[in-house]
């Protein structure tokens, strides 16, 4: 019992310190943070209860209801109300009982306080443990009623049908101080202490309620996604100030920086695209030619130039059509909507293809992170395409996680591995 108590305070006094991290508090607001928990399923009175006395085990039933909120995506609060029926077995002396509670319980999302995103992005798991008030009301043989405090900790596994429903089991221990009577009210107690053990085992629903798009047991793990965030910042800011040929152009828009002069901007100082394609024109220059433009892609699916089918799986499969991103993002940049347009274009005249989509990401982060971040760009081209009007069935997409292949320190190589690719057949 003297671990039950420590987890329950434990518990609580983690809710507490959450309660003072601003920043969290502020991050959490994207997301759904209130939840409503509906449970039911079997227990077990396993002491006090009388010589001759007993239930089933485990016997029907109990009940639940829980009322959740989370301060952010670690630490929250939840208020359990429950009932039980306690009833004597067949061979049992005859006995009926019912138990109400009502407890205060501090919660931990051990996904993130953990770090256990790999289970999945559908799988949660909550700590909880607090303590209330507890009554039990005898009919038989019986009436009276005994008043008692209780300590409740449990462990609650989850799974999210969608962004506001989810299913959990949970598995709960509850002891008591003061409980006076046996379950069966038949006998009083003669313990001191903890002096009564019940244990609960449910199944439920959660419902998600808040304006946010997803509930914030799911949600990223805050410090991760600052890291990320700051190094993002970072990037930008070094991207922004940086000018290394003096030119009077930042290099995230000026990418020659090898001379002074011939850079062709606007009277804004931005870099000229006079073509339209999404690519700086003094950056086209000095693409590796293994990087097609967009308008020879276009020329090929037009048939110019003598372009066929075969030229254009050829340039597919051969990783000249990309969709890129930008840092930590899953929003495609606009440049890569021709490279789309390529292949909605070659599926549709292909109505026999087939396409593999595979997302990358570039090396800052972690890799777990990574992973989850590429697969999620690949799923997005992936419902672009079927809005796009390509069948669902030609289509499959996976995440390979980080491109390892340029150099780290590079941005504007990082630049070119944060895509997704095509291999059709």
């Amino acid at each position: 019992m003297k671990k039950l108590i420590t987890l329950s305070f434990l518990a609580l006094g983690l809710m507490v310190n959450a309660q003072t991290t601003e920043e969290a508090e502020s991050d959490s607001k994207q997301y759904k943070q209130w939840a409503l928990d509906f449970g039911a399923g079997v227990h077990k009175p396993v002491r006090p209860v009388a010589a001759g006395y007993f239930t089933n085990t485990p016997d029907l039933f109990q009940v639940d209801l829980g009322v959740r909120y989370m301060f952010n995506e670690k630490f929250g609060l939840n208020l359990d109300l429950g009932y039980n029926s306690i009833e004597s077995d067949d061979e049992s002396l005859d006995f009926s009982s019912n138990y109400y509670r009502v407890t205060l319980e501090g919660v931990v999302n051990a996904r993130n306080f953990f770090g256990l995103e790999a289970i999945g992005d559908r799988f949660g798991l909550l700590l909880h443990g607090g303590m209330g008030a507890s009554a039990l009301d005898f009919e038989e043989p019986l009436d009276d009623r005994d008043w008692m405090l209780n300590f409740q900790a449990g462990i609650t596994p989850t799974y999210r049908l969608t962004n506001s429903l989810a299913i959990f089991g949970d598995l709960s221990a509850i002891g008591h101080v003061r409980q006076d009577r046996t379950f069966d009210g038949s006998n009083q107690v003669v313990l001191r202490g903890f002096d009564g053990f019940l244990v609960n085992a449910s199944i439920g629903l959660t419902l998600y309620l808040g304006e946010g798009t997803m509930p914030i047991d799911y949600a990223p793990n805050a410090l991760e996604a600052k890291v990320d965030e700051l190094a993002a910042q970072m990037e930008k800011m070094a991207m922004e100030n940086a000018d290394d040929d003096q030119d009077g152009v930042p290099n995230y828009l000026d990418r020659d920086n090898t001379t002074e002069s011939g850079v062709r901007v606007d009277n804004k100082g931005r870099a000229l695209d006079l073509n339209k394609n999404g690519i700086p024109d003094d950056m086209e220059s000095g693409l590796d030619s293994r990087y097609v433009t967009s308008s020879d892609l276009q020329a090929a699916v037009a048939g110019d130039n003598g372009a066929n089918g075969d030229l254009i799986k050829q340039l597919i499969n051969e990783g000249y059509v990309n969709v890129y991103f930008k840092f930590n993002s899953t929003k495609p940049a606009t440049y890569s909507l021709s490279a789309m347009n390529t292949i909605v274009k070659y599926m549709k005249d292909n109505p026999s293809a087939n396409a593999t989509l595979t997302g990358y990401a570039d090396e800052i982060g972690s890799p777990e992170y990574n992973k989850n971040l590429s697969e999620r760009r690949a799923k997005m081209v992936y419902d672009v395409l079927i809005a796009a009007g390509i069948d669902a069935g030609r289509l499959s997409h996976n995440g390979d996680g980080e491109d390892a292949s340029v150099d780290k320190s590079s941005a504007e190589a990082r630049q070119l591995v944060r895509r997704v690719t095509f291999r059709v057949n």
